[in-house]
């Protein structure tokens, strides 16, 4: 029996703070016009207060089991990509599970920066192709803004925060994510880094003085690198899944910079009208981007049962990935039993998302709590 690897729910979140070009212009000696020609971004969205990591996270996860019509305990693993945890330790994978109520469920974290989601997914799929797991949530989620220098015009305008979801999920049905390739660049890595923080340069007075606690960008070399994996390897992960390219139903790169992106378009030979974009309107969300993007495609009706739809990231490491997923439809079966146990299923789903919503407002009442207890303190 050959095991498949499905995208089977979706989810995002991305915060309701909208930061335009405009308003950085009266942060940073930049402007809309500048911005807009350079990256063709126009706008981010950027977390506060109790938006961390993990609570983006337990967003975009809600959304992607309730179109799966799973619950937190039919998890089986939950990997989560980021390079922002809401602490050091633990990571933001146990608290999610934690926050979900996914008892069932090992959780761990994966950090590879912009390309992490897809690394997320290519260990998923190995865990469902090898029959160790049958329902995997793989969430990628950042909050960029709280490691930038608002006054450094070079790194500032090009991020964004958000979290995207999905649930991944066994099936005997041909199709799902039938390519994945990784790599990286490790030669480059100061290229995109940011310093502070770890065993190197532990935080302290001298890494805050320094502002290594925030994100360093050599643009020219992280460029090059862009130009060379959009070119190259979204050709082999094409040649790699035995198809060509006018297979490929949509094409969702990393969203980092449109003017990378139409350039690939162009010599790729794929018209913008078949590659997803919404870098405009939420910058650079580093391992989000991909997901994000995804659940966008897929709410917009971009994408279509028996699609092929092509993934690809590139960033800190350098690292890259790929990934090609035929999308499910109809006739994708997954195992849920009798009618019976799935009518029960469909009950105890709209109970679980009442108590989604219960774990959520007790999280939110206990950050309050801790907020004015420090308050108090000062």
């Amino acid at each position: 029996m050959s095991l498949y690897a499905h995208v089977t729910g979706w989810g995002k979140y991305v915060p309701s703070l909208v930061l335009t070009n405009d308003d950085l212009a009266k942060m940073v000696d930049t402007s809309d016009e500048w911005i807009v020609s350079h990256t063709g971004i126009r706008e981010r969205r950027i977390a506060v207060g109790e938006e961390t990591t993990v609570y983006m996270s337990f967003h975009a996860a809600r959304d992607a089991l309730a179109l799966a019509g799973r619950g937190p305990k039919d998890l089986d693993l939950i990997i989560v990509s980021t390079s922002s945890p809401d602490r050091q330790l633990p990571g933001a994978s146990p608290m999610l599970q934690g926050m979900l109520g996914a008892t069932n469920a090992a959780a761990f974290d994966l950090r590879s920066g912009c390309s992490g989601f897809i690394y997320s997914m290519a260990v998923a799929r190995q865990f469902i192709l090898s029959g160790t797991y049958r329902c995997i949530l793989v969430v990628g989620a950042e909050v960029v803004s709280r490691n930038l220098d608002w006054q450094d015009r070079r790194t500032c305008v090009l991020f964004g925060d958000g979290a995207g979801a999905v649930v991944m999920e066994a099936s005997e049905t041909p199709g799902g994510v039938i390519f994945t390739a990784m790599g990286s660049q490790g030669k480059d890595y100061e290229a995109l880094t940011v310093k502070g923080g770890g065993s190197a340069y532990p935080m302290c007075p001298l890494t805050i003085e320094r502002k290594w606690h925030t994100v360093e960008l050599d643009g020219r070399k992280t460029a090059m690198f862009a130009v060379r994996t959009l070119l190259r390897r979204a050709n082999q992960a094409v040649a790699g899944a035995e198809l060509t390219w006018d297979d490929i139903e949509l094409f969702i790169p990393h969203q980092a910079n449109l003017r990378l992106i139409e350039m690939a378009s162009e010599k790729l030979g794929v018209p913008m009208e078949r590659i997803f974009v919404n870098v405009d309107r939420y910058a650079n969300m580093s391992t989000a981007s991909i997901p994000v993007a995804l659940a966008e495609a897929a709410e917009e009706g971009r994408i279509h049962p028996g699609d092929h739809v092509l993934l690809l990231a590139f960033g800190a490491g350098l690292a890259w990935a790929t990934a090609v997923i035929q999308w499910g439809g109809e006739g994708l079966q997954i195992e849920r039993g009798s009618a019976w146990q799935r009518a029960w299923r469909k009950a105890r789903q709209r109970m679980t998302g009442l108590m989604l919503d219960a774990r959520l407002a007790l999280y939110e009442a206990q950050q309050r709590a801790r907020r004015a207890r420090k308050k108090r303190k000062k």
